[in-house]
């Protein structure tokens, strides 16, 4: 039997009645937009469940489903075809006893058959097939990397040989470098550390914002690795004094990946951090980041005009680069030139005009929006104003008919405003082009499948927040009464953290006619910000308590990513 396209999917969930014709024209027209399968549509907004889903399609295929979240499956069982047998077939072995050995997959086919076979013949037992998610499956694969620590082991001594001067080491470390990657890149982790130390080196991942240590490797190999890096990344292999920065394309599982590579001389001696731009990573709504319908309403009227400034703000790593691309996606057609000047080019759009900045020709933020001015754009994104002079251009640009897209690093929306006078930006220009202000953090998602509950005393939470606040969210609870909060338990999907993927936090600040006056009185942060909250603005902590009290995501989260003065 042939596996079964998006189209004849669609209507098999609307036959077996798992989903309406109005949910599923949702998923479809995602689907379409950012060019993901309906599958992968269907989950993100969540219109469809996991478990359900499978069992439809495996009573389609005639196949027992399994749901491989709930098995711990043997390392031993595991190996019984390589990962990358499976990887290239998407089918994991999880099972096996004296009749027979258990195969799961979701794409049944003439490859899977020939799979069966060829392991037919190799293990003399019969081959019985279950159906998988998707979902499912990429969990169960990702345990073929459980323990990296052995894994990275076992490479190790692949490269041992035997002389009659004992055993000597000659490490693969190309095989070592790849590993490293794919194993992020499977763990959907955003960086890679390679830390030199005492005397080893520290790998550690970056997943969902929070470093943790996953292996450690021989000083004696660490330059050898940072040498392939940087022969990966076309950087100089004989500079150890100087900073660098370097690229690298990869295909990971059918999938572009960019690589930006920084390489910094420390005490211990050269650390590299790699930063990974998954192609899937492109794909996300505003609405998937976690934006409200009001807060959204203001960003869509926003970016409707022709003209004007949008501006996202935060720290490093708050997401502010992705929701610009979210709205960039929106924006994009055969019939508008979108230019962008970017320091780095994170995502490639397709059909727009992407600039790379380049110091070392002097094609600065600055420059280079001067160019893409002389080039027609409609619209204009930069990727960060951070001087006077790109401030000014980009203003300018603003007021002369061009939608600018850009971004600033400021705690809150309140306080983009006097940034930009601070950067000699005159405040009446500042209000004339500014449209809206967009701040944002993003939080650790409580993990769905391992997802509990419990209850703490509503004064608890007074300790850390607003009482007007915390009262807003839990409507109807009293005083002594206690409220019900949500955690992750731990499982094999998130590793035993309790938290899968993250979620965006957000304040939308629109200039108004209000705040636009108080601009042109060169009012400060404060005053903008109380007036835009009375006249609806929802604050990150707002935003954030709203999450929680929903199940979202967790009081440690928030704490974490919100200052205590901010809350106090």
């Amino acid at each position: 039997m042939l596996p079964l396209d998006d189209a004849k999917i669609a209507d098999l969930l609307v036959e077996t009645k798992l989903i309406t014709k109005e949910k599923l024209a949702i998923a479809q027209e995602l689907s379409k937009k950012v060019e993901i399968s309906l599958y992968e549509a269907l989950l993100q907004k969540s219109l469809i469940d996991d478990v359900k889903y499978g069992k439809v399609l495996a009573d389609y295929y005639k196949l027992p489903f399994i749901n491989l979240i709930e098995i711990e499956i043997p390392e031993g069982v595991l190996f019984t075809i390589p990962e990358e047998v499976a990887r290239k077939n998407e089918a994991v072995v999880f099972g096996v006893d004296n009749e027979c050995v258990k195969i799961a997959t979701p794409r049944p086919g003439p490859g899977i058959e020939m799979l069966k076979a060829n392991l037919e013949k190799k293990v003399r037992k019969k081959i019985q097939l279950y159906y998988v998610t998707y979902r499912d499956l990429g969990n169960a694969l990702s345990t073929y990397k459980k323990n990296l620590q052995y894994t990275f082991e076992k490479l190790l001594k692949q490269g041992e040989i035997t002389t009659p001067f004992g055993v000597e080491r000659d490490p693969p470390v190309e095989k070592i470098v790849d590993f490293m990657i794919e194993t992020a890149y499977q763990e959907k982790a955003s960086d890679i550390h390679i830390e030199p130390q005492d005397k080893v080196s520290l790998v550690r991942f970056r997943i969902d914002g929070i470093l943790s240590d996953v292996i450690q490797i021989p000083e004696s190999i660490h330059d050898r690795i940072i040498t392939r890096i940087k022969v990966m990344s076309g950087l100089r292999t004989d500079e150890h004094q100087s900073a660098q920065d370097g690229k690298i394309h990869k295909i990971i599982n059918k999938e572009d990946v960019d690589l930006r590579i920084s390489i910094t001389p420390i005490v211990d001696g050269e650390k590299v951090v790699i930063r990974i731009l998954a192609s899937s990573a492109r794909n996300f709504t505003l609405t998937d980041l976690g934006m409200n319908e009001r807060d959204l309403g203001r960003v869509k009227k926003a970016f409707s005009k022709t003209y004007g400034m949008i501006l996202s703000t935060g720290p490093t790593g708050s997401g502010k680069t992705t929701s610009i691309y979210a709205i960039l996606k929106i924006l994009n057609s055969r019939e508008k030139n979108i230019t962008s000047i970017e320091d780095p080019v994170e995502y490639r759009i397709k059909g727009a005009n992407q600039i790379q900045v380049n110091t070392k020709t002097n094609l600065t933020f600055a420059n280079g929006l001067r160019s893409i001015l002389r080039q027609d754009p409609d619209h204009v994104f930069v990727g960060e104003i951070r001087d006077n002079e790109t401030a000014g251009i980009a203003v300018n640009a603003a007021l002369t008919g061009h939608l600018v897209l850009s971004t600033l690093h400021t705690n809150n929306a309140s306080t983009a405003i006097p940034r930009l006078i601070d950067m000699k930006v005159e405040p009446f220009l500042v209000s004339s082009t500014v449209n809206v202000v967009i701040a944002q953090r993003l939080v650790r998602k409580i993990c769905d499948n391992c997802k509990v509950s419990f209850t703490i005393p509503k004064t608890d939470l007074h300790a850390y927040f607003p009482q007007e606040v915390v009262d807003k969210h839990y409507v109807g609870v009293g005083k002594s009464k206690d409220i019900r909060m949500y955690k992750g338990g731990g499982c094999k999907l998130c590793h035993g953290s309790g938290y899968f993927g993250r979620i965006g936090i957000f304040e939308v600040l629109e200039v108004t006619n209000a705040v636009r006056k108080l601009i042109n009185q060169k009012e400060d942060a404060d005053i903008i910000e109380r007036t835009a909250l009375s006249e609806g603005m929802t604050s990150m902590l707002d935003d954030g308590i709203n999450k929680m009290a929903r199940g979202l995501t967790t009081l440690e989260e928030i704490l974490r990513v919100i200052k205590t003065e901010e809350v106090s």
